[in-house]
């Protein structure tokens, strides 16, 4: 019953005005982008779960059936907020996807220490994840979202989280649909963070999910970033099951986070971009203009 509470806000909400807090093509992307509308996707830990949308300009819910993002904030699985990706989520909106960024629960270091031997507190971030991926489509419909063509992502923990959220069959919520998987169709990964201390947690070790039918991602990553080498690790074994799908760039002299602040946040957000235009999810030429200075990444060997 709880669960349909959480309707209420689509169906006292008007279609027209899911537009208002897309930002037009025209207008620039400032990094005071403003919050989304706001939804609460699910309980845990006996807290409301924070999830905000934005839509693309004129979006007629009832009519189109646009693709749906949804990217997770970093943070170190113990904290970080929803402001991270606000600007990516209202730019990908202006450009006709129904972006989302949600929160999701993390564990106290008192609470991580009670965990048993081999559980860490990362399973809770991934569960939330999960359940976030399972609304966006269980309310697609509402949405004027197509569910067939959703894209997740993330920033460090928030990569980290995106890619167990959808290649782990476990760590479900039991709540959840059963009938919804967390299938994606893309990934948008800003320097995940895979560490080799994962390998005591199955469920939240990437290595133990590598598969060679991974859906077309496109990676960043600086060069002196120190988390590196966690995803260097998780590449190139994609790369010896013979997966070919990922684009991987790198922005030389950069250390970790170096996305989340211009000119470097431009630059990553206009090779998502374009990525995505690739991918048949996007159409046209990015909006936004590359930086002065001339700042690019460059495509791993």
């Amino acid at each position: 019953m709880k669960r349909l509470l959480f309707l209420i806000p689509l169906f006292l909400l008007s279609f027209p005005s899911f537009a208002q807090n897309a930002l037009p093509k025209s207008r620039p992307i400032r990094a005071d982008a403003p919050a989304g509308k706001t939804y609460v996707y699910k309980e845990s830990a006996g807290k409301p779960r924070n999830m905000e949308l934005y839509f693309p300009p004129g979006h007629d819910a009832k009519k189109a059936k646009v693709p749906g993002m949804i990217l997770f904030h970093g943070g170190g699985w113990s904290g970080g907020t929803l402001s991270q990706f606000r600007i990516a989520c209202a730019y990908f909106a202006s450009r006709g996807i129904v972006c989302a960024t949600a929160e999701y629960q993390m564990l106290s270091g008192a609470d991580a220490k009670k965990l048993p031997p081999g559980v860490t507190k990362k399973r809770v971030c991934v569960t939330d994840a999960k359940s976030a991926i399972r609304w966006l489509k269980q309310h697609s419909a509402e949405l004027g979202i197509d569910p067939q063509r959703i894209i997740t992502g993330g920033g460090s923990a928030g990569g980290h989280i995106s890619a167990l959220a959808t290649l782990n069959p476990g760590l479900n919520d039991p709540a959840d649909p059963k009938d919804i998987d967390t299938s994606v169709v893309a990934y948008l990964w800003f320097n995940p963070a895979f560490e080799q201390s994962d390998e005591k947690d199955a469920e939240i070790d990437i290595l133990r999910h590598v598969k060679s039918d991974l859906p077309p991602a496109i990676s960043f990553f600086g060069d002196k970033d120190t988390w590196k080498k966690g995803w260097d690790t998780a590449f190139e074994k994609w790369q010896k099951v013979g997966n070919k799908s990922i684009d991987y760039q790198i922005a030389v002299g950069q250390t970790h986070s170096f996305f989340n602040k211009d000119p470097w946040q431009t630059v990553t957000l206009i090779a998502a971009d374009r990525f995505l235009v690739k991918q048949g999810l996007l159409t046209g030429e990015p909006t936004l203009k590359g930086p002065a200075n001339g700042e690019k990444l460059i495509p791993s060997p």
